[in-house]
């Protein structure tokens, strides 16, 4: 298609003289050439349709009954002020959320670009100029001032609604980068959970293994009185310092996890990392176990409040309204433009030419780039629509596979706890009997391994059922909220 401008000046005027006027008769123009225009458009696909299927029902067992608090607040069910206090800190500082802000800033700006669109525009300009010719005799003039001032306005008429398309996709793609927002703020929020609950068990599996290294140590010492009057091998002196150290080794590797975890929690939230560990140590030493997450609304209802969904939900609204402004972009376009300008010279004197009228631009022939940019509109939208359709599915088996995880690590909880309890108590009346002779050291060591093994386990376990009741709220959207960050009428919903 070629786009044809038929410019129509109404009037055209200056102070000395009226200019001819130009005699083109637009109704005759239109007439002709809108139908052709029209008859060489064929009909596009309709676009697919979005909706994904989705189970009316889980198909796991809710925990608890699915009886609990909301997700809103739900962090405050640790009653932890010191992760309470590390989420607000990254709340403000961590770099994905504050990216995630200016790419609102960015969404809104575009938004008033679009809509610009709809209205007329004016612009002005001005000069002022002193000049003259200080030659010969017969070249020279004296000097004079040259003054002139003008405004130009244009208005492009939204005929077949592209400006409208174009500005309803700019909304729709703001109100995503709002739903993006939420769902950085809830990622952010539940891997410094998840680092925090972390954290937490691997100081309680380094106190173990310190614990278990200091009842060695002196087990060592017990066990070189007895091998220097004779009662004990070389044998147990040596089995006893090489457990020893064993304990040292897992010790320090327990360790350098735990100064891991604090490096990446000093990276989630871009505080100092002096401040976190002040933080981290008035914080209690146990596991956090947050309240279960109530659960009660059937897998569609549940997505709604999860935000990468409704984010991929708006991309999908705002193609179709790119769709609809490629289009309009089939059709002609009609502007109105005018012009008026003032200058005054000392020489020439005044001067104030002006003009208006209508300008009609018809694509006739553009070797398909139009009707391509339509096709690859629709494209566009049917990857929206099949990114949505993933998106629902992932969403669905997270949640799924979440409640698969917290309702085993809950069943796990009691029997480990029950090994745990039972193990030590062995080892204890093994570690008497060895005491007094009626146990070997080797005994003895194969008792405190198997209440060791069974002590990490029940952290472990613990340390997993935190997490994923993090991932089951994260999988279910999280408890965001408006705040001042990005607060306005985009925004709604609860952290």
């Amino acid at each position: 298609m070629t786009d044809i401008n038929i410019a129509i000046p109404i009037v055209q005027a200056t102070a000395s003289r009226a200019a001819s006027h130009m005699r083109v008769s637009f109704p005759s123009i239109a007439i002709v050439t809108v139908p052709v225009l029209l008859s060489g458009c064929t009909a596009l696909v309709e676009l697919k349709p979005s909706r994904p299927v989705v189970a009316s029902y889980w198909q796991e067992t809710l925990p608890h009954g699915g009886r609990s608090a909301d997700l809103v607040d739900w962090w405050a069910s640790f009653n932890d002020p010191s992760l309470a206090k590390l989420l607000d800190i990254a709340e403000l500082g961590n770099p994905t959320i504050q990216e995630a802000v200016a790419n609102i800033d960015k969404a809104r700006a575009s938004i008033d670009t679009a809509r610009a669109g709809l209205f007329p525009s004016l612009d002005g300009s001005a000069s002022v100029t002193r000049g003259g010719n200080k030659g010969d005799d017969l070249n020279r003039a004296r000097a004079g001032i040259s003054k002139s001032g003008g405004l130009d306005a244009s208005w492009e008429l939204d005929l077949f609604g592209k400006t409208k398309n174009q500005t309803q996709a700019a909304i729709a793609r703001a109100q995503g980068k709002v739903w993006s927002w939420h769902d950085a703020r809830v990622s952010v929020a539940a891997e410094l959970g998840d680092y925090y609950v972390q954290y937490r068990a691997c100081r309680q599996l380094e106190q173990l293994y310190r614990d278990e290294l200091a009842s060695q140590k002196e087990t060592i010492r017990a066990t070189e009185r007895s091998a220097k009057s004779g009662f004990t091998s070389a044998a147990d002196l040596a089995l006893s310092r090489a457990s020893a150290a064993t304990s040292s080794s897992s010790l320090t590797s327990q360790h350098g996890a735990c100064e891991i975890l604090v490096k990446s929690m000093v990276q989630l939230t871009a505080a100092d990392e002096v401040s976190i560990r002040k933080l981290l140590d008035r914080g209690t030493r146990r596991i956090p176990q947050p309240s279960v997450v109530r659960i009660t609304s059937v897998p569609a209802e549940a997505l709604r409040q999860r935000p990468d969904i409704n984010a991929l939900e708006a991309e999908v609204a705002a193609t179709i309204s790119d769709v609809g402004a490629a289009k309009a972009d089939l059709y002609p376009s009609l502007s109105l433009s005018g012009s008026i300008s003032i200058s005054e010279a000392t020489v020439t004197g005044r001067s104030i030419p002006w003009s208006f009228g209508p300008a009609l631009s018809i694509p006739i022939f553009d070797g398909g780039t139009r009707r391509a940019a339509v096709r690859s509109a629709v494209a566009d939208y049917d990857i929206a629509v099949a990114s949505y359709k993933s998106g629902v599915l992932q969403a669905v088996s997270d949640v799924e596979a979440a409640l698969v995880n917290v309702n085993t690590a809950l069943k796990r909880i009691n029997d480990a706890k029950i090994a745990a309890d039972n193990y030590q108590s062995y080892f204890r009346s093994v570690d008497e009997k060895w005491k007094s002779g009626g146990a070997s050291i080797l005994d003895r060591e194969e008792a405190r391994r198997s209440a060791q093994s069974a002590a990490i386990t029940l952290i472990e376990i613990r340390r997993d059922a935190g997490r994923y009741w993090i991932a089951l709220y994260k999988s279910l959207g999280g408890g965001w909220s408006a705040t001042a960050g990005a607060s306005n009428t985009l925004t709604t919903g609860t952290h």
